[in-house]
Formats: structure tokens, C-alpha cells, sequence
């Protein structure tokens, strides 16, 4: 079965049991400073996990695009990918465990055909740190469904809890998390590696077993360093990995070998003239690489030297590298790009319409990179006459961008030297040219909410209203620069050339706190990015915005009037009413040429 039959598939059957189904959000997450990338399905669902109500319902299923960038190291073994889709189907305080393991069971045996003879589960076994209790009735509501117990395991918060920061030790508080039950699919054609164990079993490394599937029963929220409370509501959070069903569906311990993938290594093969089989690690970073790469850049990324253009630079660059020596001329890389635009463009028709500049960014990347090489092979000739020293490492990997696994393959084939000892170096240089990146780059993170706390929560809000404020004293050419939100202050960035007067001031706090007093609705809306801005919406970062976005409206009801109309993610409060609070300006200032800051603050209001 194809992916893209069984991305369909999915959506259709929990369709038919009352789910809306609702677009991927981008890659690029909004408010949320945790990380650079959409990397779980559960990322943009976090407001409503934690109560607030989704405007399609209670139940919703979807296919999120996601990136995990600490994998990319590990993509040229048979299961590792950087860019996949999370299927994913939701209860917002609906439907419980009954329900979830029944569906998805069928889904998968049924739709997709799997063996039930294949297929394992695992189980919460609790955590006595925190006072988290086993789970007694997924076990039994599984053996009822016909997974016998010889195929159930258990195991505790290290394999079988769930939440964005992972064990519960590491979560912050006001984090929601819980215990989960994943599914495993056996490939029997697989030997055991005793390395791994003398007995193997579902969260073994060996390759045997493949988690195609993860619900998560989210009803916790931690309160402390050592405790948690439920939930006001019970939800169901499922995510079952695309790629990784589409691979048992065909029973192939290789998620390269399902279509998706398989149809960009057939064209490399084609045009390199070797086999899959005999480059398997080569052809699966330049697949992963490059399909992650088209997916980034339809969602607005750009390479660069900084954050997200970085590793999207990375990508493109790793992949190159891969077939340096393969193809004297660059046309394949156009083919694979347009090869994973072609495949995946009715399910994202994003890549369609940003066909153009996928292509000609990919170019332009490759084009600096081989011009990069050439300088690099110049440079060797130039300063190394024997011995490669780390010196020489560092300063072509941070100077030219010269990748280190190519520098020392040209080492060898030049007859030089690359004793251990400049590893050595090269590594120590490396590290402190890390801590460097990181303390001049600690703002990275910095942007959007600190956290979905209920303070943060009513600081989001008012800073629309400020916006809103802004544009009505000053002018409609405020606009949104950026803003961080945490739980003493909103700092809000926006486009003004001159220094506000304190009349100005004194003018946008009085609007502010006239709204909050109104306690006017916050309506949120979904619809397209085209019917937004027919509305008049405004926003940051318009080109990540996909098929569908969301829209949060504060409006006074008995007239219509529109006091603020932005895309945003949220969370928000329900009513302006909820931010009880005054909201005060505790500085302004200039933060560069035409941009300026306000600090602002909730007074009283608890």
C-alpha cells in the first residue's frame, strides 16, 4: 500500500467516526520557544490538550508534517528519517481508551492489512517518584481486542510516558503529559543481535521491531518538581508514523524501500548508474535530506547561516557531499526535488504553487557549495603539505564550510596524514566554537510564549490588544515585528520610526484597558490565508502559512465593530474580560533603525 493510500485511508476512517479533519500545520511552530521545528504531531494541539475549545470539535484526525533535526546524524540506517508525517487522531475530553485501541486496531489490521500475529503493545508500568499509577486497564482492554498477554509489555517512564519534554522528571511545570500504549510491528524476517540483549522484545535495537504507533492517554499536568494533577479532561493522543506503517504494510524492515522514498532512490540509481544495495547509507541521505529540504522550504525557511537555515543549509549540503564524486553535472538534484514535489503535491499543494522557488533555492544552494568544494581543494594544496592538523580541519569547516567527512576522504586520496590527535583538536576547537554560537545566539529561542500558563495565556491577549492600540494611535503602519511573553511581561517589537510621546502612551493604555473592561469575545476562526486577509487579518511570517490558518477576533457583539483581527496559534483567553488585569506600559524604547519596543505588564488581576 502507497503512502499517500494511506495517509487517505486514515483520515477517511476516523472521518466516519465523527473526527474533522484539519490541515497540517507548518513546520515552522508558532509560539512555541521550545524548538526550532513542528516535531510531533501534538505541538500545535497543546492549547486544547490543555482545555481550550478546538473550533472543529472534540474530535479531530491529521497528517502533521514534522522534522526532528537531532536525527540527522543518525539517517543512512534503515529506520531513521529527519522529515515524516504523524498521522494523528484526537479526543478533546470525548471519547477515552475503548474507543482508541479498538479503532486503531481495526485501522491497522483491517485497512491497512497487517497481521495481527505481528503486532505487539506496550503499557505504562507506572512511576513511584512521582506517584503516577500503573496502568491497569489498557492491558486488559487489549487482551479483550485479542493481543494475548505473551504480547504485551510493560515498561516504565522511560519508554512508556509521553510529553513534549519527555520523562516526567524533565517536564516543566504546567506541562501536560501521560501514559501511552505503543504498537509494534514484528519483522520476523529480522534475526536477533545479541549485542543488543540476550532476548529481544518491542523496544529492542535490533532492528526486529518497528513502533508504528503511539496513543497517548493525556490526563496529567505537572504542579510541581514532584507532583502532577489530572487534567480537567481526558485525551486521547494518537500518533502512528506514515512512513513506519507504510513499511509494515509491505513487511520491510527498510523504510527506504516503501514508494515515498523508493521512487527517489530508483532515479538515483538510474542516474549514478549503481545499485541501492551496494550505497544504501549514500542513497538514504540524499533521499531523507533532500525530501526534508523541499518540505522546509515550501514552508518559508530559507538557508542560512543561522537556526532553521542552518540545518536547512545542512541538509542540502550532506546530501550533496554524498554524490560529490557520483555525477560530474548538478541536473539530478533538479530531478529528486521535482521527483518529491511530484509525489507529494495533492496532499500538500503548498509545493506546487512554491515549485519555482524550491527549485531555483535548491540550485542556488548547491551551485555555493560546489563552488565551496573547489575553494576547499584549493586551500588543502595551498597550507597542507603531509599532516592534516585539526587547525586545518576547523578552519575549513567554519571558513569554507568544507564538511570533515570529505576533508579527510581528500586527505587520503592526496596521501596526507590525519593522525588521531587532529580529531583531537579539531574537536576541542569545535566545542568551544559551539559554546560561542550558543551565547550569541541564546535569543533563539526567545520569541513567542514562554509557556500556556493561564498568566501567559492573558498576556497573549492583551498584546493584541496593544497592537490593535497601536495601530489605531499611530497608525495603520504598525505592524508586528516580534514578541516574547512570559509570566511577568509582554515585550512586543513594531514598526515606528519616531519616539511615542507620553500622550501616546497615555492614549494606548487607555484603549487597552477600556477593552479589557468591556470584556468583549475572543472568537477564534479557521479559514484560508486568502479569506484572512480579505478580512483584514494580520500576522508574522505570512509565508509559512498553509492551506488553512487560524484567526482570533476580539469584536464588540452589538455592533460588530472589529477591535482586533490577527492570525495567531494562541492560546488566548475567551473573553478580554479574563485578563483581569490593567495593563500598563513600564518602557519604550528604540530597538533599531524604524523598530521599536514596549515592555508591558498586567497590574493586579492576581
Amino acid at each position: 500500500m502507497t503512502a499517500n493510500e494511506i495517509r487517505e485511508k486514515y483520515i477517511q476512517f476516523f472521518e466516519e467516526r465523527g473526527h474533522k479533519r484539519i490541515p497540517s500545520a507548518s513546520l515552522v511552530p508558532e509560539n512555541d520557544p521550545t524548538t526550532l521545528f513542528t516535531g510531533s504531531g501534538m505541538q500545535p494541539m497543546l492549547p486544547y490538550l490543555l482545555g481550550e475549545k478546538h473550533p472543529q470539535g472534540t474530535r479531530i484526525a491529521d497528517s502533521q508534517k514534522s522534522f526532528r533535526a537531532e536525527d540527522i546524524d543518525e539517517v543512512g540506517d534503515s529506520r531513521h528519517t529527519t522529515f515524516f508525517e504523524m498521522l494523528g487522531n484526537w479526543s478533546f475530553g470525548d471519547y477515552w481508551k475503548e474507543e482508541q485501541l479498538n479503532w486503531i486496531y481495526e485501522f491497522l489490521t483491517k485497512e491497512v492489512g497487517l497481521s495481527p500475529e505481528k503486532l505487539y503493545v506496550t503499557v505504562f508500568a507506572g512511576d513511584e517518584n512521582f506517584n503516577l499509577p500503573k496502568d491497569e486497564e489498557t492491558p486488559e482492554i487489549w487482551k479483550k481486542i485479542g493481543i494475548p498477554q505473551d504480547r504485551i509489555f510493560e515498561y516504565r517512564s522511560e519508554r512508556n510516558w509521553w510529553s513534549r519534554a519527555g520523562i516526567p522528571e524533565n517536564m516543566p511545570v504546567g506541562e501536560p503529559g501521560g501514559p501511552d500504549s505503543e504498537i509494534f510491528y514484528e519483522f520476523t524476517s529480522v534475526r536477533h543481535d545479541p549485542k543488543f540483549g540476550a532476548k529481544c522484545h518491542p523496544n529492542c535495537e535490533c532492528g526486529r521491531f518497528f513502533e508504528i504507533g503511539n496513543s497517548v492517554f493525556m490526563e496529567y499536568r505537572k504542579t510541581s518538581d514532584t507532583s502532577f494533577e489530572k487534567l480537567e479532561q481526558q485525551n486521547v493522543d494518537f500518533g502512528g508514523g506514515l512512513e513506519r506503517i507504510a513499511a509494515a504494510s509491505i513487511d520491510s524492515p527498510d523504510v527506504f524501500k516503501i514508494d515515498a522514498l523508493y521512487n527517489v532512490i530508483t532515479l538515483l540509481e538510474k542516474e549514478f548508474g549503481k545499485k541501492y544495495e551496494d550505497n544504501l547509507e549514500k542513497f538514504r541521505i540524499i533521499t531523507d535530506h533532500f525530501r526534508g529540504a523541499v518540505f522546509m522550504l515550501a514552508d518559508g525557511v530559507l538557508p542560512s547561516n543561522k537556526e532553521r537555515g542552518y540545518i536547512l543549509r545542512r541538509l542540502i549540503r550532506r546530501a550533496v557531499f554524498q554524490a560529490f564524486h557520483e555525477a560530474s553535472k548538478a541536473d539530478w538534484i533538479n530531478k529528486v526535488v521535482e521527483e518529491v514535489v511530484d509525489y507529494y503535491h495533492e496532499a500538500f499543494p503548498a509545493l506546487s504553487k512554491k515549485r519555482k522557488t524550491i527549485v531555483s533555492e535548491i540550485e542556488n544552494e548547491t551551485g555555493k557549495f560546489f563552488s565551496t568544494l573547489e575553494k576547499g581543494f584549493k586551500i588543502f594544496d595551498k597550507r597542507v603539505e603531509k599532516q592534516v592538523s585539526g587547525r586545518d580541519l576547523f578552519d575549513l569547516f567554519t571558513t569554507y564550510g568544507f564538511p570533515l567527512e570529505l576533508a579527510v576522504e581528500y586527505a587520503k586520496q592526496e596521501g596526507l596524514q590525519t593522525p588521531e590527535s587532529s580529531f583531537t583538536e579539531f574537536e576541542k576547537l569545535m566545542e568551544a566554537h559551539s559554546a560561542l554560537s550558543r551565547t550569541e545566539s541564546e535569543g533563539k529561542f526567545k520569541g513567542g510564549l514562554a509557556d500556556h500558563s493561564e498568566k501567559v495565556v492573558r498576556l497573549h491577549t492583551a498584546t493584541h490588544l496593544l497592537q490593535a492600540a497601536l495601530r489605531k494611535v499611530l497608525g495603520g503602519r504598525v505592524f508586528q515585528k516580534g514578541s516574547n511573553i512570559t509570566h511577568d511581561r509582554t515585550r512586543f517589537d513594531f514598526t515606528h520610526p519616531d519616539k511615542m510621546t507620553d500622550e501616546q502612551k497615555t492614549e494606548v493604555e487607555k484603549l487597552v484597558n477600556e477593552w479589557i473592561k468591556r470584556d468583549l469575545p475572543v472568537k477564534k476562526e479557521f479559514m484560508t490565508p486568502k479569506e484572512a486577509k480579505a478580512l483584514g487579518a494580520i500576522g508574522l511570517f505570512d509565508e509559512k502559512y498553509g492551506e488553512e490558518v487560524s484567526v482570533y477576533t476580539v469584536y464588540e457583539p452589538k455592533t460588530d465593530e472589529v477591535i482586533s483581527r490577527e492570525f495567531c496559534g494562541g492560546p488566548h483567553v475567551g473573553r478580554t474580560g479574563e485578563i483581569a488585569g490593567r495593563f500598563k506600559i513600564a518602557k519604550e524604547q528604540s530597538v533599531s533603525s524604524g523598530v521599536r519596543r514596549i515592555k508591558g505588564v498586567l497590574e493586579g488581576g492576581g
